[in-house]
């Protein structure tokens, strides 16, 4: 029991991690490359709507040495008893579904 302790304190005393914003990645990009801040942001808007698209029809999207989508079909589960810490529990079914999974690629 008390590493588990040990682990709360961990995240507890953790900062909170601030991922950047598509703001600052656009601003990041456009004074790399000499473009305007808004011109960055419609070309990674483009990019999104290309990547939902492909992912839609092909169920694989690749962006260069960052990472790759891929769509991946979630079994459906059946309806029953199952025992969730200790206790048995009723499960409701739930039907088959897609789910879209981002892998990084080998450079990162």
């Amino acid at each position: 029991m008390a590493p588990m302790k040990a682990m709360k304190a961990m995240k507890g005393s953790k900062a909170a991690v601030k991922s950047m914003p598509k703001s600052a990645i656009a601003a990041t990009i456009a004074e790399e490359h000499d473009l305007k801040r808004g011109v960055c942001a419609k070309i990674m808007d483009s990019l999104a709507v290309l990547a939902a698209a492909e992912v839609k029809k092909t169920g694989k999207f690749v962006i260069p040495g960052v990472a790759m989508l891929k769509t991946r079909v979630k079994p459906a589960t059946k309806a029953g008893k199952r025992e969730v810490f200790g206790k048995e529990v009723m499960v409701k079914a739930k039907p088959a579904k897609t789910v879209v999974k981002a892998y990084p690629v080998a450079a990162i």
